[in-house]
């Protein structure tokens, strides 16, 4: 591909993300492989990500509900912060793929455009609420460097009103997408078509 297709910048817009290597086939796919695949982050349908992951269906058959869990769950943090701790880990990895999906998730779940801007234009200076800000914060400092994630840095969100639950969730979120990105890097490319 040429470079110019390459996405580079952060974005709302959702690139197509183009893998390394061969996707599984829907049409051959094996038992386990079509097993593995029944649970997916949205119901949009089976992505060329998942497809790729389906190589390996039983880390595959995990890693799916396990996410779902994660990022979709009923109780503790509230989804936007879920995706907003998710956008952080994203722009610390540099995935532009990752960092536009839950970007935009932020943006719908909150009706607000303002905190993905600021973040896009700024990185890891920008400046945000109080109660994002922590969020934001602690979810970059784990993402770079665990053990920069310090004590004063849990403490602030404590201060800005979340619980030990709500807590737990924010590193979930941040630590998944640790993975994820690495996984979104090694196996493909963010492209805009």
């Amino acid at each position: 591909m040429p470079p110019s297709e390459v996405v580079h910048t952060f974005t709302t817009t959702i690139p197509r993300w183009q893998p390394y290597v061969v996707p599984v086939d829907l049409a051959t796919a094996t038992d386990e492989q079509r097993a593995a695949m029944q649970v997916t982050p949205s119901s949009k349908g089976i992505s060329p990500y998942v497809l790729t992951l389906a190589h390996d269906p039983e880390s595959l058959a995990v890693r799916s509900p396990l996410f779902n869990l994660i990022m979709y769950g009923r109780d503790g943090l509230a989804g936007s912060e879920r995706e907003l701790g998710a956008v952080a880990a994203s722009v610390v990895n540099r995935c532009v793929y990752c960092a536009a999906v839950h970007a935009s998730r932020f943006n719908n779940l909150t009706k607000r455009t303002d905190v993905i801007e600021a973040i896009f234009a700024d990185g890891l200076e920008a400046t945000l609420d109080e109660h994002l800000q922590a969020i934001f914060d602690f979810s970059a400092r784990l993402s770079a460097t665990p053990p920069e994630a310090t004590v004063a840095d849990a403490q602030a969100l404590a201060e800005v009103g979340l619980n030990e639950l709500e807590c737990l969730d924010l590193v979930l979120s941040a630590a998944i997408f640790g993975w994820a990105n690495r996984l979104m890097h090694t196996l493909g490319e963010p492209m805009m078509d």
